[in-house]
């Protein structure tokens, strides 16, 4: 699993000219769910996601975590992110999970959030998205569940 997450001032995600999620100060999740992924290793994501701290404090440093700033989430499915580019230049995307498992997974984060009471707002998955957003620093994390212990 990888969460590509967005320290954000604001953003949005719209299909079809509809807004179906916004916030201010939060965190925009790209959420990618490969063939392997378990409520678990999702469990252990979302943890390390709630309690990343990526916000400033009041002398500059990133001592902040989401809840520290009233912070809200913005979770994007994002099946691209396990794109295989090591052969020619069109990506396979042979290890992204079945969309079925996918939105599985993706539904239980997004209520794990939600339980965790954090303001959750998602794009559609699968959905053709249109997402605008101002990224803050810019800062940017990846988090890949195969690099975290």
């Amino acid at each position: 699993m990888r969460f590509l997450i967005q320290r954000v001032n604001h953003a949005k995600v719209t299909v079809e000219d509809k807004l179906t999620g916004e916030i201010r100060q939060g965190f925009l999740v790209f959420i990618g769910i490969s063939e392997e992924d378990t409520k678990e290793i999702a469990d252990k994501l979302i943890k390390k996601l709630l309690n990343l701290r990526i916000f400033e404090d009041s002398q500059g440093k990133t001592n902040l975590a989401l809840k520290d700033v009233g912070g809200s989430l913005l979770l994007v499915s994002q099946f691209t992110l396990y794109a295989d580019c090591k052969k020619g230049n069109r990506p396979s995307f042979v290890h992204a999970a079945p969309p079925a498992l996918a939105e599985q997974l993706y539904e239980y984060i997004i209520n794990q959030c939600k339980a965790a009471g954090f303001k959750t707002e998602t794009g559609i998955f699968g959905a053709d998205m249109k997402i605008q957003l101002e990224n803050d620093g810019p800062f940017t994390v990846i988090l890949d569940s195969k690099e975290l212990s």
